[in-house]
């Protein structure tokens, strides 16, 4: 941007030459936050990367909504991926247009997509302006045309031609690895992202590399995968409505677990609907029983989904992870008294209906009620004590931004939980203070596991750390959106690691179930000479460094975080911080892991612990054979 300085007072003209003209992908790529929320390296959930491949499926779903294609193949490598509709295909004349003019789509025409999930012709767009390499071909009526781009600047000559393929839409894209530093897809999150797509489109098979996702029952069939049966205090309750699908039961964990969908996208961070669809589960509650319970006592250990269809829905951000429409569709019917309303009156007929169903929810919620009135004395002396504390709250350095505030940079706030004062010391000396906060632990954590919540606000250091995360009553409120565990490399830093996570698992599972919590891997090594130094996160790493850097360099092993010093850890909590998430395979049944691994039976941990040091024991002779 051209600016001319007045020497006189320091400041910057501003006239003609001062204004600036971008063009749509230079846009895009100066400003990715607009258009896919934040870069990141795949390590969270809702980081570009992921919003990348969402885009491009999010249009085969807008196909199959509207009744074209049953099936869509999803290819994803370490650096490419393929996504392959059979709707109706692109018109040809506009295949270029579609990928590469802004505001140029069908979905500004409303016969053409009713309630799809992008409404303003920028995601495609996005993808193309941010990826190394994008493709796009049409398949339509016998004939096909291919273009292909490089940072959004088109490098093909697109000429159509006939084809026997089905009609429908390939692209292939690989993301801008200048854009995208280090990005790297976690099997985990595709794999959760792919189901979804399949739970709220019944019917629907994608074929993603080499597996078949597929639903019959939509979100009843999402709970199933998402529970054990046996932790269920009933079966799930299923019912479906126009435009409006819920699905709900309770267990045995603490806290409340929603999984919430508008048009096919999945709002991590709720919205109107769903705080209406919590508005009428209490409703339909109190209206069966006669009885005005306390809504955190109904709602308690509850798990529950609901997905809702809004013509021309209205997101907080590019990202649309929260809903922030008040509208069902342009006559006005409101989200909140649509949602409530229907869930309310479905679910005291289902109670009337169920019997069984109807007694068992009275003894959950009863017992919700009876926790709630054992540990209320410990809660107002613990919380008594929260507050002095957080006058002056030692343990805690806080940043100036909040994930709960209505801030930009709310999504990047984090938290580091430390071990000492040591740790703790580097990381508040060399971090962001707008968006990074430091919790400090004093020595090993209790091990919560098979403890009641009473002890939450019984031990001190547990209370403090759900006051700083400040989740007592719930997500709605959390502080920060990465809650990150910062402990050393060695194995006391390992068991407080799993300490954390016990206590995380037992009384906040679906702060991990959202993906809020991650590990901060810092480097083991560090290998130097007099022109350059590098730092190591693994034994591979170290060796390729003294290979790179030839001779005899200088090498440090880190034993733990307090020997970093300051400066050294700014480089490694900043732009190219690494974080390994926690995550819970849906397959992983959370009560026996946390009693394999933190309960009594110590003779099964031992053998496993053996078995898998054999592993590794097996992989450094192989190499030391090789080497040999």
């Amino acid at each position: 941007m051209a600016k001319s300085s007045d020497k006189s007072t320091g400041m910057f003209e501003y006239n003609e030459a001062s204004i600036k003209s971008l063009d749509w992908r230079e846009h895009i790529r100066l400003r990715p936050g607009m258009y896919i929320g934040k870069l990141g390296d795949g390590s969270s959930k809702d980081d570009g990367i992921y919003v990348l491949v969402k885009e491009v499926i999010d249009n085969c779903i807008d196909e199959h909504m509207m009744g074209y294609g049953k099936t869509i193949d999803v290819k994803i490598t370490e650096s490419k991926v393929m996504v392959r509709d059979y709707g109706r295909g692109i018109p040809l004349g506009k295949v270029v247009d579609v990928v590469s003019k802004i505001n140029t789509g069908a979905k500004y025409d409303s016969g053409a997509f009713q309630k799809s999930v992008g409404l303003n012709g920028v995601g495609t767009k996005a993808v193309n302006a941010l990826s190394n390499y994008f493709k796009v071909q049409a398949f339509r009526d016998g004939q096909t045309k291919l273009a292909e781009f490089k940072k959004g600047i088109l490098t093909s000559d697109p000429k159509a031609s006939k084809s026997a393929e089905k009609n429908g839409t390939l692209v292939e894209f690989e993301p801008d690895n200048a854009m995208f530093k280090h990005y790297h897809f976690i099997p985990e999150y595709l794999d959760d992202l792919m189901w979804n797509y399949a739970f709220l489109n019944a019917g629907l098979t994608i074929n993603y590399n080499g597996r078949k996702f597929y639903s019959k029952d939509g979100l009843l069939d999402l709970l199933k995968q998402k529970t054990e049966a046996e932790e269920l205090r009933y079966p799930i309750i299923h019912f479906k409505g126009d435009d409006i699908e819920v699905a709900l039961t309770h267990g045995n964990q603490y806290g409340e677990e929603y999984y919430s969908f508008v048009n096919g996208q999945n709002t991590t961070q709720g919205g109107t609907h769903l705080a209406a669809f919590r508005e009428g589960i209490v409703k339909g509650v109190r209206d069966f029983y006669k009885k005005d319970f306390d809504a955190s006592d109904i709602r308690a250990s509850i798990i529950a989904a609901v997905a809702v269809r809004v013509q021309e829905p209205v997101f907080e951000s590019q990202t649309k992870t929260k809903l922030g429409s008040t509208n069902m569709a342009p006559e006005g019917q409101s989200v909140r008294g649509f949602v409530s309303e229907f869930v309310a009156k479905e679910l005291e007929i289902y109670l009337h209906k169920n019997s069984t169903t109807a007694d068992a929810l009275l003894k959950r919620i009863t017992q919700s009620e009876r926790e709630r009135k054992e540990i209320a004395g410990s809660k107002k002396l613990a919380n008594e004590r929260a507050k002095k504390a957080n006058l002056h709250n030692r343990k805690l350095r806080d940043c100036r931004f909040h994930f709960d505030d209505k801030d930009e940079k709310g999504a990047d706030t984090v938290i580091f939980i430390t071990e000492g004062d040591s740790a703790s010391g580097s990381i508040t000396k060399s971090r962001n203070v707008e968006t990074q906060a430091v919790f400090s632990l004093r020595g090993k954590p209790l091990n919560c596991f098979g403890l009641t919540k009473k002890v939450v606000y019984e031990n001190e250091e547990f209370n403090l750390l759900q006051h700083a995360l400040n989740i007592e009553d719930g997500m709605d409120t959390l502080r920060y959106n990465k809650v990150i565990i910062a402990t050393d490399a060695d194995v006391d830093g390992m068991h407080i690691r799993l300490l954390l996570m016990t206590f995380f698992l037992q009384f906040f599972p679906d702060l991990v179930k959202a993906g809020h919590v991650f590990i901060l891997e810092t480097p083991l090594f560090r290998v130097r000479n007099k022109k350059e130094t590098i730092y190591c996160y693994s034994e591979e790493e170290k060796q390729n460094a003294i290979e790179k850097l030839g001779g005899k360099p200088e090498i440090t092993r880190f034993k733990g975080l307090g020997e970093i010093s300051p400066e050294e850890f700014g480089t490694f909590i900043g732009d190219n911080i690494r974080l390994q998430p926690v995550l819970l395979h849906k397959d992983s049944h959370l009560q026996k892991i946390l009693e394999f691994y933190m309960g009594k039976n110590t003779p099964d941990r031992q053998e496993f612990i053996i078995e898998n040091l054999k592993i590794e024991l097996d992989k450094v002779e192989a190499k030391e054979e090789a080497e040999a």
